[in-house]
């Protein structure tokens, strides 16, 4: 088995520097300044346990990789980036390519399964950043992250058994899953406090308040659609002791992807398939998502305006909304 990291950033990132630390095949597919770093001075890799350089191939696009049997598609890009990926990669791998959604988000798989049979989602519960060229960082140790997995629509085959081994075998917390876009839902639930965290800093006095908002019209919502969600009592059971964030040497614990990626200046962020599905399910189902909406609307502004992290109160936020 080859892993193709398609997306090597916080995420992507340390999922393919581990692997590739404990002797599995690997291939990065980055961009911009962090191919040039990675291509010159190898995947730094920081954690808790220290900090390590990896030398492994990396790539511009899917299209120069030399695709073959045996190759796993890891999807690590964002929501945004995934049809991109997608139309040049259905045109060089293999029909039967087992394709990994190792995003945020419930849309990815939907839109992977258009193109390629074989589609296997994650839930995706790990702590990293990736803020500087050529440098990915792992929070929490000795386990990394809970990376669950299973086959899109439903069930579990023996390709998911092999992905999930693997990336146990290197240090992950990572169980197949039958029901893996159950998991994938309660996931989104989080994420949708990412907007507020990145807009408003991760510790603003009243962000808890706004998170709650956020998750209460997603929960109407998904109620009203008939979607199937992994309960509450679910999650906290599957998340307890799983992490245990540890400080590490340079790299303070900052904000989640949104946050990062407006630290980053990056220009985009993935709302729009966070808080966006919310929006979406509600206008399909006639349930109003004023908050969710405006969320999407003052995140994806303040990243096309390159405005940093924490520019806006929550209390701001609040005299917003309609």
């Amino acid at each position: 088995m080859r892993w193709v990291i398609v997306g090597a950033g916080a995420v992507g990132g340390v999922v393919g520097g581990r692997l590739a630390a404990a002797g599995q095949d690997v291939v990065l597919v980055a961009r911009g300044a962090h191919l040039d770093a990675i291509r010159s001075d190898g995947l730094a890799l920081h954690s808790p346990e220290g900090r390590r350089t990896l030398r492994l191939p990396a790539v511009g696009a899917v299209t120069e990789h030399e695709w073959r049997p045996g190759d796993v598609a890891v999807l690590a890009v964002k929501g945004m980036d995934t049809p991109d990926v997608l139309r040049p990669l259905a045109a060089v791998a293999p029909p039967e390519t087992p394709v990994l959604c190792l995003q945020n988000g419930v849309a990815n798989e939907r839109a992977a399964l258009r193109v390629f049979p074989n589609v296997y989602g994650v839930w995706v519960i790990l702590p990293a950043t990736h803020l500087a060229p050529g440098v990915v960082v792992a929070h929490s140790s000795p386990t990394p992250g809970g990376l669950d997995l299973g086959r899109v629509p439903g069930g579990v085959d023996d390709t998911a058994l092999a992905l999930s081994s693997g990336l146990r075998a290197v240090g992950f917390a990572s169980e197949p899953r039958a029901d893996i876009m159950r998991w994938k839902y309660v996931k989104l639930l989080m994420n949708l406090g990412n907007a507020i965290q990145a807009l408003c800093g991760p510790d603003a006095e009243g962000i808890d308040e706004l998170d709650a908002l956020l998750r209460a019209e997603a929960t109407e919502v998904l109620r009203v659609a008939g979607i199937d969600v992994a309960t509450p009592e679910e999650d906290a059971a599957r998340r307890k002791g799983l992490l245990t964030i540890q400080p590490v040497e340079g790299t303070p614990r900052g904000g989640g992807s949104s946050w990062q990626s407006l630290a980053r200046g990056t220009g985009t962020v993935e709302a729009d398939y966070l808080n966006g599905e919310i929006v979406l399910l509600g206008r399909l189902h006639g349930v109003a998502t004023p908050a969710n909406e405006l969320a999407r609307q003052l995140v994806n502004r303040a990243a096309r305006e390159g405005t940093r992290p924490g520019a806006l109160t929550p209390s701001q936020f609040l005299k917003l909304l309609p």
